[in-house]
């Protein structure tokens, strides 16, 4: 991933020790370069140390700052001393950048304060929110109130910080695509195009008159289709998949990767059953698989919003997405049940085939609807078990009639319990999972939901709450 690029804000105050200013600013970008974070601050030698008090220092900045508006993707002010509350107020109010911000302060050390040492930082963090508040700039405090920034504690938060930023940032601009109308059967994944528009994210659409149009179209000789079926063969084992079907996905997947790259977009969600099994005679599982699993979120039966969780998930992460059905209970534990798909689930999220030949992603047929439109047009679904691990689980919806953007998420644990079915699937564990089940049910969220292996449910609660102003339920 595109690494993140930070606006660095070093706040000063005239009477207290400016020294503090020269040492912190240059700790704060050595962290900040260590961690793999691009920098915009000011040179050491354009202000007192690179600091910001004056209102001229904060216009010099601002301005700095707007002409990277397009890199900056967040911005970190940090206080080695007390700090001017007001300069750094109005760095961020003449830049505009609209960015999720860090607010950190350096701590004071017990030998250290006497007149020409002692930071203040602690009282000054306070006097900056305050300003931050009064000019209606949203920010984000460090888990410790003042913290070394050198510390392990302070590179998690930058590192969560960081991906908050990353989720902020796609979501503002995302471009994401529909291949096809909602299945007539899924009221469920009804969405609201304008309220999403109206947070950012844009809707392209594809009919599937279309995309059968052009696949067909393409000749046997078309370098693209050997590419795409000796990337699928590479991928998962294919044994007993017919050729045919493997030529038939190569084309779907050669229009759909020309689409996505026409449009500029970023994750697609593709209609299934049934139409693209009876008219074209396959499922577009592993096509969407093998997209997930580059990072290019890919969800089913055209659920948009769903998408827009794995994609959320994907930016804080760095690691593929699925999107499950809250499928079954587990036996009779309250806390455990089974998630399930036919299904397009990216293989980094099966169990190895070094573990497990048997619980390991291979290629198959849709069991489900095979006795419906006939097994031979039913090849290319990636089945197995999902691994033990860690794991964050996030839905979004528009409330159309609040006019509103929804969501709920939180974090569980993926099980190695003993489970013997079909399709993608596996075993989790979360913590009151019952209490989850009846908001879902009480609050008419879909059936659908992302996941994702990885521990981010407090970075998305506050991008979405805070920054995108999404009504949100931390499930705890």
């Amino acid at each position: 991933m595109k690494p993140v690029t930070l606006g660095v804000i070093v706040g000063n105050r005239g009477f207290f020790p400016g020294h503090l200013c020269k040492t912190g600013r240059k700790t704060m970008l050595k962290v900040l370069a260590e961690e793999g974070i691009e920098s915009v601050a000011l040179a050491e030698e354009d202000s007192k140390f690179g600091s910001v008090e004056s209102l001229a220092d904060a216009q010099q900045l601002a301005d700095l700052f707007k002409a990277h508006r397009e890199e900056i993707d967040g911005v970190v002010i940090t206080l080695p001393n007390f700090g001017d509350e007001r300069a750094i107020a109005n760095t961020l109010r003449w830049a505009g950048l609209n960015v999720p911000v860090l607010v950190h302060a350096f701590p004071d050390e017990m030998g250290k304060m006497g007149i020409t040492d002692r930071r203040d930082s602690f009282c000054g963090k306070m006097s900056a929110c305050n300003n931050l508040t009064q000019y209606g700039i949203k920010y984000t405090l460090t888990s410790l109130h003042t913290m070394d920034p050198e510390g392990e504690a302070f590179r998690q938060d930058l590192r969560k910080f960081v991906s908050m930023c990353r989720v902020v940032k796609g979501l503002r601009c995302a471009r994401i695509g529909v291949i096809g109308a909602r299945p007539a059967a899924f009221n469920t994944v009804r969405f609201s195009e304008k309220l999403l528009e109206r947070s950012g994210i844009s809707v392209e659409t594809l009919d599937l008159s279309e995309l059968f149009g052009k696949a067909n179209r393409l000749k046997m000789d078309d370098p693209r289709l050997k590419v795409k079926i000796d990337q699928m063969n590479a991928y998962v084992p294919t044994t007993g998949v017919p050729s045919e079907s493997l030529v038939r996905m190569a084309k779907l997947g050669t229009i759909i990767d020309d689409w996505m790259q026409d449009k500029r977009l970023v994750a697609n969600t593709i209609q299934c059953w049934t139409s693209i099994e009876e008219f074209y005679g396959v499922v577009p599982c592993t096509l969407m698989s093998m997209m997930s699993n580059s990072l290019i979120p890919s969800a089913c039966e055209t659920d948009i919003t769903g998408l827009v969780g794995m994609y959320a998930m994907m930016l804080a992460s760095g690691k593929p997405s699925a999107i499950v059905d809250w499928n079954n209970n587990y036996g009779d534990d309250p806390d455990k049940g089974v998630i399930f798909h036919c299904s397009n689930l990216p293989k980094d999220l099966f169990v190895e085939q070094s573990v497990s030949v048997q619980n390991a992603a291979k290629m198959d047929y849709q069991e489900i609807i095979a006795g419906t439109v006939g097994k031979e047009n039913t090849y290319g679904t990636i089945v197995g078990r999902l691994k033990a691990a860690p794991f964050t689980y996030c839905r979004v919806a528009t409330d159309d009639l609040n006019g509103r953007i929804v969501a709920y998420l939180g974090e569980g644990e993926l099980t190695g319990d003993p489970l013997q079915t079909f399709g993608g699937y596996g075993v989790v564990k979360i913590p009151n999972l019952q209490k989850l089940l009846a908001f879902i049910c009480e609050n008419g969220f879909e059936h659908h939901v992302a996941i994702n292996p990885s521990l981010n449910a407090g970075v998305l609660d506050e991008a979405f709450t805070k920054y995108l102003e999404w009504d949100t339920y931390y499930h705890e």
